[in-house]
């Protein structure tokens, strides 16, 4: 089966999401191809139950839509699963689920991409024919646990944060969570909450802020140097956390906003989890070498025996599994090969959205700007 459409958008995310929004404001036709059978399908079935958006709602928008004033200030999951489907509805998003995307060729003699999808409902194969092709699957598109020698031979639960759902069934067991970015240290948090005798990997120095502090701190930046921004929040730390080196905790040298943006670098946003490390109820480790059976050896020599792993250990992108014929915009790890915030645009009608390291804010300004530079380009073809 052969479509034909302007512009074809892989990926039903929030990045995918606001591109045909923005597109369908600018009256460009679009579609977007989605594996899953929803749109979202991380927020809706790869979250653990307990999660809120961690920065305030004015920086978790996506374009032409504000929160409403009666939104809390950080939005539970559920409420920002339904400001999507109201999204998608406000802005009449077209979308096809069940479509696995394999191929993206670009056919320089009739200048179009050719994309090749499998309808995983049916099994048949359909064709998609653009001018305009956006990869959109975001960094978060496949769940990666790293090789851990002997990780075969243990007998426990071994899960990646994906699957994690809450606490109640780990009360009373050893949990070890590996991976200290933001799901580690709320997961760990969790357990602890559930009664589980939970521990967490840290194997390198990180920032550690409260809400209230990012909230700040992003307020401040729209009008403030950067370096003035890191050493207020830091001195705020220190009044609120004190010293978490003795725990297992080392920050970076460099501030957390500056590494955000030079580095894309997330910050992790304490639930309580801060807490729960000074009291003991959760015990930071350092890095995994092995496991051999249920017993965990770590880098200081020590071991211990747990009934269960969690790896928050990210994800990676899977863009260039099907994405041929592009030497310019992404890298062999489906990341963007230009640094921020020229990293959107590439060849021959190629864009990306959603793969800035920057979050809902970042992936809106992404929309915007290939949204209105196929528009340009529009107009400048008439």
């Amino acid at each position: 089966m052969k479509n034909e459409v302007a512009v074809v958008i892989v990926g039903a995310g929030p990045a995918g999401l606001a591109t045909s929004a923005c597109l369908n404001l600018l009256s460009i036709s679009n579609i977007i191809l989605e594996r899953e059978n929803c749109c979202a399908s991380l927020w809706r079935h790869r979250a653990y139950d307990r999660l809120n958006l961690h920065l305030a709602k004015e920086f978790c928008q996506l374009p032409h839509m504000p929160h409403p004033p009666t939104a809390p200030t950080f939005i539970p999951r559920k409420d920002f699963i339904q400001y999507l489907e109201d999204y998608v509805s406000h802005f009449d998003v077209k979308r096809k689920y069940c479509r696995m995307v394999e191929s993206a060729v670009f056919d320089g003699n009739a200048k179009r991409w050719c994309v090749m999808a499998t309808n995983l409902e049916s099994g048949v194969a359909e064709e998609y024919n653009c001018r305009i092709l956006v990869v959109a699957t975001g960094e978060n598109s496949e769940e990666f646990i790293p090789h851990v020698p002997g990780l075969e031979s243990f007998n426990g639960e071994i899960l990646h944060s994906s699957k994690y759902k809450s606490g109640p069934n780990y009360s009373g067991k050893a949990v070890l969570v590996v991976g200290c970015g933001n799901s580690g240290m709320e997961i760990a948090y969790d357990l602890a909450n559930y009664g589980a005798r939970s521990s967490i990997v840290v194997r390198s120095p990180f920032h550690v802020l409260s809400k209230e502090m990012v909230k700040l701190g992003m307020t401040l930046l729209k009008s403030s140097p950067c370096n003035m921004v890191d050493d207020l929040v830091l001195s705020l730390c220190k009044l609120q956390f004190g010293e978490m080196t003795k725990y297992g905790i080392v920050r970076p040298l460099k501030g957390p906003f500056y590494l955000k943006e030079t580095t894309g670098k997330s910050l992790v946003i304490d639930v309580g989890t801060l807490k729960k490390i000074e009291s003991g109820d959760i015990q930071v480790l350092p890095e995994l070498k092995r496991v051999d059976d249920n017993e965990a050896i770590f880098a200081n020599g020590n071991s211990h025996r747990f009934d269960a792993i969690v790896f928050a250990t990210g994800y990676r992108s899977t863009a260039r599994k099907w994405l041929k014929e592009d030497d310019y915009l992404l890298n062999q790890d489906g990341m963007p090969k230009h640094d921020f915030p020229n990293h959107w645009k590439g060849k021959n009608g190629l864009y990306c959205a959603g793969f800035s390291r920057r979050g809902l804010a970042g992936l809106s300004m992404d929309a915007q700007n290939v949204a209105n530079d196929i528009k340009m380009c529009y107009n400048n073809e008439m």
